[in-house]
């Protein structure tokens, strides 16, 4: 029986001093276990030879100018996969995860999340205050949606097909991966953390604004509140 096709979401911004060892990493980790897959990259009209890389490594591209939530929701309603993964372009996630996340799927769960705060799991890549502020947001993320969650502002994850509709998403910046985590719970859907290690990014400047998408992010948690 042949295995399950695998997509993998990437959305990228002037990423081209990362974007082809991540997909060479992506494709090298899926091949070894057999999987068939598809790589979707979503640009937001890079100025820099992102999309070019891309292509030449087989990727499908998509555009998307809104924000990261905007272009992971259209990569993942046009993902063909039996399992879709969301990561990051910037090399901070581990290939060699890919594996975890996928079996956390394979045995039933609906979503299979990272986490750097779990046993096993880290980084290397975040600041004490946007840690303070990580352990804040999952704090009233469970308090108010009663979940047991470690993370919450991570994207490295596994979703099982026909899940993205489930959860009508609608945010279109940084405050995605914070409402999928509450609309999973709200959904009962079957939610598994497991370890992740987050490495600095390679080339280049993190997208991220700590106190700009920190505020985004605590609107996202009382938005879905009510």
């Amino acid at each position: 029986m042949s295995k399950k096709l695998i997509s993998v979401v990437i959305p990228t911004l002037n990423e081209e001093g990362n974007i082809g060892e991540a997909i060479k990493e992506v494709k090298k980790e899926l091949e070894k276990y057999g999987y068939r897959y598809e790589i979707i990259v979503v640009d937001g009209h890079s100025t820099d030879k992102t999309v070019e890389i891309a292509k030449s490594l087989g990727a499908k591209i998509l555009y998307d100018s809104v924000g990261k939530g905007s272009a992971l929701r259209k990569g993942m309603e046009k993902a063909k996969g039996d399992i879709i993964i969301s990561m990051d372009a910037d090399l901070s996630n581990k290939p060699n995860e890919l594996r975890l996340l996928i079996s956390g799927i394979e045995i039933g769960y609906d979503i299979c999340m990272g986490s750097r705060f779990i046993v096993g799991g880290g980084t290397e890549d975040m600041p004490l205050f946007r840690k303070f502020g990580n352990k804040i947001f999952v704090m009233l993320v469970n308090l108010f949606f009663r979940t047991n969650y470690t993370d919450l502002c991570y994207g490295y994850r596994g979703f099982r097909k026909g899940i993205i509709n489930k959860l009508g998403l609608k945010e279109d910046k940084f405050g995605i991966e914070t409402e999928i985590s509450i609309k999973a719970a709200k959904l009962g859907l079957k939610v598994l953390e497991v370890p992740s290690f987050e490495k600095k990014r390679g080339s280049g400047e993190g997208k991220l604004r700590s106190f700009r998408d920190g505020y985004a992010i605590l609107k996202t948690i009382f938005k879905n509140l009510f």
